[in-house]
């Protein structure tokens, strides 16, 4: 694998971000506050919001080009079938159940651990300034580095003719960079809050999945643009790349306490890989719900 440092480390992280308009790290900033007030109320809205070319130019080529070096490593699961859980089945429920509803997911992963230190991509994950910032716009009042070495700072690969079925995400809150779009397909699709931390919501999962589009929502992202997403609630998908380029998405995780990691069994299966930390939160889940995933 390519772990060489490139000309991205000479970019500081502020240097990366269109900061005249964006200046996250000037508290007192009026265009600081409007930003705050934006994302808060899309995301009590639907559990979404976009800060449309947070990128400039510059800080858009560095990550995409640490992206592109890094794709070619990226791990596709041979489990090319899976439910909104990314789990196994459950044989002792009905075959119309969500846990045993199995869909296409053919995208791929570039995990944490195939960037080095130098690199934009892992240096903008640490950026303090950053990562107050997003703590503020989820109105939390820290957020933690998402302690799974595997998975805290991933690229999404969705090549040609791939996609990824409808799922929950392990955590309450995701936050994606869009760094290359399909030139067609490849699009966001959701639901917001389609389950609480009390209830699965079965029966509006099973109408999803047999085709009700009633509360499906669609988003047009475009590269540079820095989404907020509350995943462990709203099932969500991205359709199938019917495009000629790879979709990738820059994907960073943070957690509201530390300590939190993914589960053996879905690390595994989405990245190919686990570490020894996964061996022992297995004995010692650390988890603030009882929901399947």
């Amino acid at each position: 694998m390519n772990k060489g440092i490139s000309m991205s480390a000479e970019l500081s992280c502020r240097e990366m971000i269109n900061h005249d308009e964006y200046p996250i790290d000037e508290l007192e900033n009026k265009k600081r506050r409007q930003m705050l007030e934006k994302v808060r109320r899309e995301l009590k809205q639907d559990g979404c919001a976009v800060i449309n070319n947070f990128f400039n130019n510059a800080g858009l080529d560095a990550l995409l080009k640490e992206a592109k070096e890094q794709s070619e490593y990226a791990y596709f699961s041979p489990r090319k079938k899976c439910n909104v859980y990314l789990g196994e089945g459950d044989p002792q429920m009905p075959e119309d159940y969500p846990q045993n509803i199995f869909m296409e997911r053919t995208n791929g992963f570039v995990t944490a651990d195939l960037f080095n230190e130098e690199s934009a991509t892992r240096r903008l994950y640490f950026w303090g300034p950053l990562k107050s910032f997003l703590a503020e716009c989820l109105e939390k009042t820290e957020l933690f580095i998402y302690d799974d070495p595997i998975s805290n700072v991933i690229v999404n690969v969705c090549k040609p003719g791939q996609q990824f079925c409808w799922h929950y995400d392990t955590n309450e809150f995701t936050i994606t960079m869009l760094l290359q779009a399909a030139e067609s397909g490849g699009e966001f699709e959701y639901i917001p809050n389609l389950r609480t931390p009390e209830s699965e919501c079965t029966e509006g999962v099973i109408k999803v999945l047999q085709g009700d589009r009633n509360r499906v929502k669609q988003l047009e992202l475009k590269a540079g643009d820095l989404q907020f997403f509350l995943g462990r609630f709203s099932l969500h998908r991205v359709t199938e790349n019917t495009g000629n380029i790879d979709r990738l998405l820059l994907i960073q995780s943070f957690a509201e306490k530390p300590g939190m990691i993914g589960s053996m069994y879905r690390v595994q299966d989405l990245y190919g890989k686990i570490s020894k930390i996964h061996k022992v939160y297995e004995h010692d889940k650390n988890r603030p719900d009882k929901l399947l995933d």
